[in-house]
């Protein structure tokens, strides 16, 4: 299995390669050069299975020779040991034909400790087989940094560093950052906003001798591995209700693209996938694009879902490789116009075929908090603002006759203040993380300036 460049002007690399790198040097993001299929056999045959196990035949294609099965089987068990329910991913019916799949079991409680945990297993045998360090600069909207500090903390070939914007995360969030305690970790309070961080990242990535200086590597979701272990739950879950004798469709909601393109890849593989749905809140670059044709940002709103407060959604990208017929020159041209004018406008073509993919909706403040409310009355669930958001476009866009899962992305709990809100309940955190506020916090308060950055994090990792 090889990797190649969404911009095509990058080596192409292994899996084990790809996974390490993050993004790739002339700036494009790593997919594989083919997908590969499971056939209905297959597919069915994921029923009644543990997930540890489907996560294995769903994910073994496109390792390639990188890990053994031994090495890949032992790296999954470990990944998920950790999570608080048996079914990892269990499903919840919301209403005749809807369910919540509930992906907040983890140990930070959200969706990003599926393939967070994951990697950092995978990272630490491939840099122990070849005796490396990396260091790991990590930018978040909320959930990718406490994930992946949950998962390198304490690890002696790793040192993580994870950008978040300052005063722009809710106070659990900023908690599981900020309290681990480990050396190796350094959580970083950037005065600026998510894409602000994000864009700071990647200009550390395109610094070629501080990359190679300090043995950059990513785990942002512009790594490939973490698009692939958010795949495993698409099939686990349509395999619950049937599939694939029947259809199912997905409601997502997302900032950054690269979970709904998890789902895409499920499709490609042979998941009969009748419908994938973007759900935005009012930062909502996708559903205008999907809208008008145009891709340009905007000023981010902070809102009550902070971890969809994005306007540049890195994940898309991959999206518009394939929409575009995997022309990387084209990918690039798209690029640059973003970078010098903001924006650009989607093709025709590619748009149509964007279209046939995907539908979209939009979800206002007040929608999300009314819908917190209506599911708590109706149901007894209750939902964090992002699934909130989820919900509702999933109710604006289902077919009655063919089953729609809402990815419930993290737990109330980290979003206390909103549900309370909405709810008037406030919701208490699991009891391994009970003392979370009573916890020293260590953080850096660092100016959206590269220089300064690269400066923290030479000084800060370890030799």
């Amino acid at each position: 299995m090889r990797y190649v460049s969404t911009r095509g002007g990058a080596p192409v690399l292994s899996f084990g390669e790809a996974m390490l790198t993050g993004l790739a040097r002339d700036g494009g993001l790593y997919v594989p050069e083919a997908i590969p299929a499971l056939s209905a056999d297959e597919i069915a045959a994921l029923g009644g299975l543990d997930y540890e196990e489907a996560a294995f035949r769903v994910m073994r294609p496109f390792v390639g020779d990188t890990f053994t099965d031994a090495e890949f089987r032992q790296a999954i068990d470990a990944a998920y040991a950790g999570f608080g329910h048996a079914a990892r991913a269990p499903l919840v019916q919301l209403a005749p034909n809807h369910f919540l799949l509930e992906l907040f079991h983890g140990p930070t409680l959200a969706f990003k400790d599926f393939a967070m945990q994951l990697i950092g297993q995978l990272f630490q045998i491939a840099l122990a087989r070849e005796g490396r360090r990396v260091t790991i600069v990590g930018a978040t909207s909320g959930d990718t940094g406490s994930a992946a500090i949950e998962a390198f903390r304490g690890l002696d070939n790793v040192d993580v560093f994870i950008l978040f914007p300052e005063g722009r995360v809710s106070d659990v969030q900023r908690r599981q950052m900020t309290t681990p305690d480990e050396g190796n970790v350094h959580a970083l309070a950037l005065a600026g906003d998510f894409d602000d961080c994000q864009a700071r990242l990647k200009d550390m990535f395109n610094h070629f001798e501080f990359r190679d200086e300090v043995g950059l590597a990513g785990v942002n979701s512009i790594n490939w591995a973490r698009v692939l272990a958010q795949v495993v739950y698409y099939f686990t879950a349509a395999v619950s209700l049937g599939a694939p004798d029947r259809k199912v469709s997905f409601t997502v909601p997302t900032g950054n693209f690269g979970d709904i393109f998890a789902g895409y890849i499920a499709k490609r593989m042979g998941l009969p996938t009748e419908k994938l749905v973007i759900a935005t809140n009012q930062n909502d670059i996708l559903h205008r694009c999907l809208t008008t044709g145009r891709y340009e940002t905007s000023r981010v709103k902070p809102s009550i879902s902070p971890s969809m407060d994005i306007q540049v959604s890195s994940n898309f990208e991959r999206a518009l490789f394939d929409a575009y017929g995997r022309d990387g020159r084209a990918v690039a041209q798209l690029m640059a116009e973003m970078r010098d004018a903001g924006g650009f406008t989607v093709s025709q073509g590619a748009l149509e075929t964007l279209r046939d993919l995907y539908i979209s909706g939009r979800v206002s403040e007040d929608q999300t908090l009314a819908t917190i409310a209506r599911l708590h009355e109706t149901t007894g669930e209750l939902l964090c603002p992002h699934t909130a958001v989820g919900v509702a476009v999933a109710e604006a866009n289902r077919d009655p006759s063919v089953p729609m899962i809402t990815l419930a992305t993290a737990h109330p709990a980290k979003f206390p203040d909103a549900v309370e809100k909405a709810a008037g309940l406030r919701p208490g955190l699991p009891e391994r993380m009970a003392d979370l506020f009573s916890r020293p916090e260590r953080v850096t308060s660092v100016p959206n300036d590269l220089a300064r950055l690269e400066a923290v994090v030479q000084e800060r990792r370890r030799r």
